[in-house]
């Protein structure tokens, strides 16, 4: 490998994939709901985060409304 490269001369371009990464937020949950996640990551071994977001984004693909009702 060569000790330097001129990367001066280089035209940048932006992130085709850039539509696919994922977008960091603050997300405040109560904890049974966490656990509840956190017990699926350990049965299945994927990260709870992971399920989390597969589960909202299925809601979000199917339109899925909450149907709450208060009493």
């Amino acid at each position: 490998m060569r000790e330097h490269y001129d990367f001066s001369k280089m035209k940048g371009k932006k992130n085709p994939y850039i539509k696919y990464l994922k977008q960091p937020i603050t997300l405040r949950l109560d904890r049974d709901s966490v656990d509840y996640f956190k017990s699926l990551a350990e049965e299945s071994g994927i990260p709870y985060q992971t399920l989390i977001n597969l589960y909202l984004r299925d809601c979000a693909m199917s339109e899925r409304k909450l149907n709450m009702t208060w009493q």
